[in-house]
């Protein structure tokens, strides 16, 4: 059966709002003009708002990584100590970047699928008074885990360390009061829960991030935000911007406002109830056991004896949504599921019918219903 139109059920990228797309199709503008720098300093101002900070936020032209790469080339001298938490993809990816611009890395591993016990984070910190910072992933998208970034502060105490956190796959879909939480660097992008194409990154900083920028020795030349600040003064950036994305990303924090910032949450939150429901009542086994850990974002599945590969080609091929493989130690053992951003739960309940399809023609005994009638279940006790 030829499908050509196929809906994205990844990690990232998410499927586009229409209006977001629109935005990006408007005639461009001179990046150094007065309409750019009027429209570069209402988004700015509108993302403080979402990040929860009065520090300062900066929009990069650049990927997720990009964004996470600026925290510690902004934060971290060579030499420094840092307690990198590591329970999936992308708390090695913290551990490698910080690695890379010369830090000396303390990992605090924890069992993918399980999120970080804040008490190990606490006891860590109380051995060593020189950590320089805390590098967390909000949420980790290679396994499904949600983690406490309220309580991973909270255990940090009186320590001087500064706490960066990764919230690629987690902003405009969970929580993140960074001045209210203690949160001093806050890293996410465009292509997630903000409904845009890849392209944009940003990173905000806090007072006392802010202050370890102008101290930090690491080299640093395009992601230097001490060249952003400068720039943003007169509603610009030291290098071209991704003008059309910036528009996109004008709508998308409009429709995050009008939709209001408990609303989206409260909505992620449904659609991943409805899908671990939906799962269950399908025989299927979740990664993340503990519900106050899964993800509102990601639900990663274990596979047992189902043959993943063909079972994603076929609910691809036949049916038209694009389900994740697995990522890192998990890639062969589970598939993953995203239900970020541009998405509402009735959505799930057709993404529920295709596993269930795409299950039986990869040969595996379903009964057919039970997923669906499991999500909606969850979608009408809401409602």
């Amino acid at each position: 059966m030829f499908q050509e139109k196929k809906t994205l059920f990844i990690p990232g990228p998410t499927p586009v709002a229409p209006g977001l797309l629109r935005a990006t199709s408007r005639p461009v503008i001179n990046h150094r003009g007065p309409e750019f720098h009027e429209l570069f300093q209402r988004v700015r101002s509108s993302l403080g708002k979402l990040f929860h900070t009065q520090g300062k936020v900066f929009i990069l032209t650049g990927s997720g990584t990009s964004a996470m790469e600026a925290a510690v080339a902004n934060t971290i001298s060579p030499g420094d100590k840092v307690l990198v938490l590591v329970g999936g993809a992308f708390g090695e990816r913290w551990a490698k970047l910080t690695e890379a611009f010369g830090a000396q890395v303390e990992r605090l591993a924890y069992p993918w699928g399980t999120a970080v016990c804040p008490d190990r984070v606490r006891e860590a910190l109380a051995k060593d008074e020189s950590i320089k910072a805390v590098f967390a992933t909000q949420n980790e998208s290679s396994t499904g885990v949600a983690n406490d970034i309220e309580a991973i502060a909270k255990a940090r105490g009186d320590h001087p360390a500064l706490l960066v956190v990764d919230a690629v796959s987690s902003f405009g879909a969970m929580e993140l009061d960074m001045d209210g939480w203690g949160v001093d660097v806050a890293a996410t992008a465009s292509q997630k829960c903000l409904m845009m194409p890849p392209g944009l990154a940003l990173v905000a900083f806090g007072q006392r991030a802010w202050q370890a920028a102008s101290d930090a020795k690491a080299p640093r030349f395009y992601l230097d935000l001490r060249q952003y600040d400068a720039f943003a003064d007169i509603g610009e950036t030291p290098f071209t911007p991704n003008v059309h994305l910036c528009f996109a990303l004008e709508e998308a924090v409009g429709m995050l406002e009008r939709e209001g910032q408990q609303a989206a949450r409260d909505r992620h939150l449904l659609m991943r109830n409805m899908v671990r429901a939906g799962l269950a009542a399908l025989g299927l086994e979740l990664l993340v056991k503990d519900e106050k850990a899964a993800s509102p974002t990601v639900t990663a599945v274990l596979g047992g004896d189902l043959d993943i590969p063909r079972f994603r080609r076929i609910a691809e091929d036949e049916f038209g949504c694009v389900l994740s493989g697995g990522q890192g130690q998990l890639k062969t053992t589970t598939f993953r599921i995203g239900h970020m951003g541009y998405m509402l739960p009735v959505d799930m309940v057709g993404l529920l019918a295709v596993i269930e399809l795409a299950l039986v023609r990869a040969g595996k005994s379903v009964e057919f219903g039970q997923g669906v009638k499991a999500a909606q279940q969850v979608l009408l006790e809401e409602v």
